[in-house]
């Protein structure tokens, strides 16, 4: 693409360069002609008129014209030698005079037929020696008589090819010139689209970070930048989707790894029943954690569901009473909190309203609360409140158990993730609750954020916007 358009550009300028060198070359010619032509008529009138009178006083003192022309034009001719121009005069149609000067040319008529009239022509010859030729005829008594006078152009001719060859050779310099910067013009021009094509290049290959340097605010400018815009989208697509991957891996390989040990127990206990001699009580003992694992499972498969039902997104939305959200989770987990002796504070100044599905805001609630009762100590007091900020209702679940270390936060909403994994399996979790409390927030374009601290205890605030 470059190279087609240097080579087009360079050969339009070079059309157009030769043109007017053309034209301003045949300007300075028709300029230097015609002084030329005027110079040599104001000759050729001054001579006529002298001619003129030298005739006239000739024929005064009873002498022919025709035999002393000779002598009357010596004067003249020796005048004229010098500067290569010449004269001739002619009589009835016939040469009668012609000076050393004069070059006539075979293939010329002399003298030209003026018809005895007193108008001069001029006209070029353009023969092996060029000429500018003015003629005339005398006015009566002399119509007879007329003067050819010619004027050497070989100074003229060779002064104007000199000019017309130092103009183009110019030319060939501006010509070099304009083929350099052309070319480090276009170079300027293309760079952005070669950084463009070795960029694209990169991020073919997988180097999703490569960055194109924006120069300046034109167009090309502007195809950049877009570039790098796309390139950042890519990048961003690429990450997620890497970490989408990763996630997906991670929750199989965690899910593999749940599903092993109750599997393990399972079989391990099974097997036991089946071979060794046992009391009743032991089989019922054995019966039990059997039992208890597949209680498990099955709750593990519940929340499973959960998730996936969660995924489809087409809840019916309506405006939920943040009262009753709290009266219902306070029936439900009463008696959860009673088996540890822990206390259900609820704080609700006014009622608000959130924009949502009740029955999802209460899997939220509930999954919040079990999480804090399972932290919390026995004859601890777990603490919900409502308020009101800014353009949201702000929901929080504060608890004063174990708490968690800075770094493990971040981990916590993944599926399967136990930051004590003796102790949530001893309490029956799978660590889906909050998996499942992250998508329900997502759901109703929420905010959960945590605040954590070993031994001090754990808030959780939801931002709900404002119906």
């Amino acid at each position: 693409m470059k190279k087609k358009i240097f080579f087009v550009a360079l050969i339009l300028f070079i059309v157009f360069l030769n043109s007017m060198i053309l034209i301003v070359s045949n300007v300075i010619l028709k300029d230097k002609l015609s002084a030329v032509r005027d110079k040599c008529l104001a000759e050729h009138y001054v001579i006529a008129s002298s001619l003129i009178g030298d005739m006239q006083a000739l024929e005064q003192r009873g002498n022919h014209v025709e035999e002393n022309i000779d002598n009357l034009m010596h004067t003249y001719s020796r005048y004229l030698q010098g500067r290569g121009n010449g004269l001739a005069v002619a009589f009835s149609g016939e040469w009668i005079y012609e000076s050393s000067g004069f070059a006539s040319e075979e293939n010329m008529v002399f003298p030209p037929d003026t018809g005895y009239s007193q108008e001069r022509l001029v006209y070029m010859q353009n023969g092996n020696r060029p000429f500018l030729c003015v003629y005339g005829s005398f006015p009566a008594p002399w119509q007879d008589y007329g003067l050819m006078y010619t004027g050497n152009l070989d100074d003229i001719i060779q002064s104007w090819r000199y000019t017309k060859n130092i103009l183009f050779l110019t030319g060939v310099v501006v010509i070099l010139m304009m083929s350099f910067f052309l070319f480090q013009f276009l170079n300027i021009i293309f760079r952005p689209l070669r950084q463009i094509s070795s960029t694209s290049a990169k991020i073919a290959n997988g180097s999703y970070g490569s960055r194109i340097p924006v120069y300046g605010k034109d167009e090309i400018s502007g195809v950049a930048h877009n570039f790098n815009l796309m390139a950042e989208q890519i990048e961003n697509q690429i990450r997620q989707l890497k970490e989408g991957a990763e996630q997906k891996q991670q929750f199989i390989d965690n899910f593999s790894h749940e599903l092993r040990i109750p599997l393990t127990a399972i079989y391990g206990y099974a097997e036991y029943i089946q071979k060794a001699l046992m009391s009743e009580e032991e089989r019922y003992e054995c019966t039990q954690f059997i039992m208890s694992e597949c209680s498990r499972l099955q709750n593990m498969a519940y929340q499973l569901l959960d998730m996936a039902l969660l995924r489809r997104e087409d809840m019916k939305e309506k405006n939920c009473s943040v009262k009753e959200l709290f009266a219902e989770s306070e029936k439900i987990m009463y008696m959860r909190a009673a088996e540890k002796k822990i206390s259900l504070t609820y704080v609700l100044p006014q009622n608000y309203m959130i924009r949502g599905n009740m029955e999802q805001l209460l899997i939220l609630m509930n999954n919040l609360i079990d999480n804090a009762v399972k932290a919390s100590r026995q004859e601890d007091e777990i603490c919900i409140y409502a308020y009101a900020e800014e353009s949201a209702v702000v929901v929080e679940v504060e608890d004063h158990g174990t708490g968690m270390e800075i770094e493990q936060i971040p981990h916590i909403k993944e599926a399967f993730y136990r930051v004590d994994k003796a102790r949530s399996r001893a309490a029956g979790g799978a660590g889906l609750g909050l998996a499942i409390c992250e998508r329900i927030v997502q759901i109703h374009h929420a905010d959960m954020s945590f605040i954590s601290e070993p031994g001090v205890g754990t808030l959780v605030k939801l931002s709900f916007p404002v119906s």
